[in-house]
């Protein structure tokens, strides 16, 4: 998993040592996500699968996506799709993904990179794999979550953040034996570069064999914690993790996780998506792209994708979905 490394840990800024007077989070639940498969075929890991929503709040889907290694002619994207009410967080670990959307905005992500889609009151888009992965083939592997607006931000215009891998804030723990890429909001007064309508928090760990992180997490955000690869352990009592399982955390001021001393060649280390925040704790209405408050906005949605005030499928589309012309 490259995403952002650093080639000696020991330069970064470190975690606080916690006292003894922390409260470390129970786990509440731990999930093992289905695997299903997205857009044109591509496999996914469906992380927040049973989770109810009041748990994941403001948080309502994460797909892991991959990791899979194509053959020539094999990478898959998405077909066009709307979206409205929500906010769209593709994270690249390995590979390459273009994107574009009917208002004209576009652009390329790989390894590390973060596009982050407010849609707002609507949009259309896609994503794929450029033409020469296709042609190419090649190693995949990458997250997509879905992030809720709140009611007054949820008719707002429609914007992108492209957060380059670069500028993630970098840390590690005490003793040397994590990498901490924040994403977006802040973990011990570090601050990722994404900006959010909710107060939230988004981490990618990675933790050397044998390692342990505890960190510090707002007692006001609720907290989930994914597992890329690899296996460990979380909370006190040390509950068993592995690739493809979520821990929902309980209330608390941080979070205990230990890395496995062995791992498998395939995953050399226990990498995790972790991530939190304020609940907004308003009614959701969720049917497919759309994640209104009541129905009555769902019903209107559907009405304004069909009369195409969600916008048309530009003349100019990424090449190998069928149009013509240069990608974005």
């Amino acid at each position: 998993m490259p995403a952002i490394t650093v080639d000696d840990v020991l330069v970064l800024p470190r975690l606080p040592r916690l006292d003894e007077s922390t409260s470390f989070r129970p786990v509440r639940r731990l999930i093992t996500a289905p695997r299903g498969y997205e857009g044109e075929g591509f496999p996914v890991r469906r992380a927040f699968a049973g989770v109810p929503m009041t748990e994941l709040d403001p948080f309502i889907h994460l797909d892991q996506m991959g990791e899979v290694d194509y053959a020539p002619g094999e990478p898959k994207g998405t077909s066009w799709h709307p979206h409205r009410g929500f906010e769209t967080v593709t994270y690249m670990i390995d590979g390459i993904m273009d994107h574009q959307d009917s208002q004209g905005g576009g652009g390329t992500i790989t390894n590390g990179d973060t596009q982050w889609m407010t849609a707002g009151r609507g949009l259309l888009h896609i994503e794929a794999p450029p033409e020469h992965l296709v042609m190419s083939g090649g190693l995949f592997h990458g997250l997509q979550l879905w992030v809720n607006l709140p009611k007054v931000a949820k008719m707002k215009p429609p914007r992108y953040q492209d957060i380059r891998g670069r500028e993630a804030a970098l840390l590690t723990t005490p003793d040397g034996g994590a990498l901490i890429r924040v994403i977006a909001g802040e973990v011990a007064g570090h601050r990722g570069p994404g900006s959010t309508h909710t107060p939230i928090t988004i981490t990618h760990v990675t933790l050397q064999p044998g390692a342990e992180l505890s960190l510090p997490w707002r007692p006001n955000f609720n907290a989930l914690v994914y597992v890329l690869g690899g296996r460990g352990t979380v909370g006190t009592d040390r509950r068993p993790v592995r690739t493809g399982q979520l821990a929902v955390h309980g209330p608390g001021d941080a979070l205990r996780i230990t890395a496995d001393a062995r791992q498998d060649a395939h995953t050399p280390a226990l990498d995790l998506f972790i991530m939190g925040g304020r609940p907004i704790r308003e009614p959701v209405a969720h049917y497919g792209p759309f994640v209104m408050n009541t129905r009555a906005e769902l019903v209107r949605a559907f009405e304004d994708f069909q009369a195409g005030r969600l916008g048309v499928v530009p003349a100019k589309r990424l090449p190998h979905t069928g149009g013509q012309g240069d990608r974005p």
